[in-house]
């Protein structure tokens, strides 16, 4: 009797990886997300970001996962962490800053991307307009480039006897720097002013740059949109007290810390929306059906006991324009 069981077990056996196969839950889509700086610098970000995700309904570790890259402002790096990400088959790719934004862009043509940058994507050849994207990409800009000349227009006006500006950028990056310089050099010319272009690749860079500015004999100093100058906003508010710089930033902790005034879109907004677009396709949506975003709300802060201890006395225009005047 026992060989008539041989079959009826093996049977069985055969069948159980078949049932256990069928009683797994389907696997959960992967996120890769992509940023040119580390994770310590840009944790609030990150935090606006899984909370976008959070309203379309994902969380990670519980139906979603997510393969953090992060270059620590090596921007060689990004290409190779991109590819990988690309040979994980992730479901879609959130790359935030433009330098993760670029590598993505030209590493996958087929995984959908989700960008956050601060300069014009269709400049930067990331999408082919913005109502109508085209192809894998499309994402969010916080028009913290295009919103340059205005804040050089909002140091001219708060110190109008001064001649020389100093415009501080990172030159590492160089799309974001170029576009930068073009733009605020065009705002210069208008006002008749003379920049100076100073560079800082890292926070090791503000002390050099500052001497520079002093050299010069720059009136003031506009601080170009990028994440390194974010990641040191302190470090270079306290530099701009030292040296009695009157200088303009895109963000309010900026002038909380004791530069003279900021003006620009909420960045954490930004990666919100990038969450929300992210979560969007995971459900299904197309890139190439998703218009880019663009930062509608511009904050205006003016430190005027900055002001005063600089000896300027700020126009009544821009303390009724300004959205929060801190004393």
């Amino acid at each position: 009797m026992t060989p008539s069981r041989v079959p009826a077990l093996g049977g069985a056996a055969a069948a159980w990886p078949l049932a256990a196969r069928a009683q797994q839950p389907p696997a959960i889509p992967v996120i890769g997300y992509l940023n040119a700086f580390s994770a310590q610098a840009a944790d609030k970000q990150l935090a606006a970001f899984l909370n976008g995700l959070g309203e379309n309904g994902y969380v990670e570790g519980r139906n979603v996962a997510i393969e953090y890259r992060w270059a620590e402002s090596q921007f060689d790096r990004l290409p190779a962490m991109m590819a990988d990400l690309v040979r994980r088959q992730v479901a879609v790719i959130a790359a935030t800053t433009t330098p993760a934004a670029l590598a993505a862009k030209t590493v996958t043509t087929t995984i959908p991307v989700v960008f956050e940058t601060g300069s014009d994507p269709v400049g930067l050849g990331l999408v082919a307009s913005l109502n109508r994207p085209g192809g894998n990409v499309t994402g969010i800009t916080n028009l913290s480039v295009e919103i340059g000349p205005k804040r050089l227009e909002l140091l001219h006006e708060l110190v109008p006897a001064a001649r020389v500006i100093g415009l501080l950028v990172n030159q590492a990056d160089t799309a974001l720097a170029q576009v930068q310089l073009r733009t605020i050099q065009s705002a210069a010319d208008t006002f008749g002013l003379e920049l100076q272009v100073l560079n800082a690749s890292s926070a090791h860079d503000f002390d050099g740059a500052f001497a520079s500015l002093i050299r010069l004999r720059a009136g003031g100093l506009v601080i170009g949109a990028h994440s390194v100058f974010t990641r040191g906003m302190e470090q270079l508010a306290k530099l701009t007290v030292r040296h009695s710089v009157p200088a303009v930033y895109q963000y309010r902790e900026f002038a909380a810390a004791g530069g003279l005034a900021s003006y620009g879109a909420d960045i954490t907004e930004s990666y919100r929306m990038a969450g929300i677009y992210t979560g969007r396709i995971l459900k299904g949506e197309k890139p190439a059906d998703l218009p880019v975003v663009q930062s509608s709300k511009f904050e205006l802060v003016i430190n005027v006991s900055i002001a005063r201890m600089l000896g300027l006395t700020v126009p009544d225009k821009l303390l009724v324009a300004a959205d929060e005047v801190i004393e």
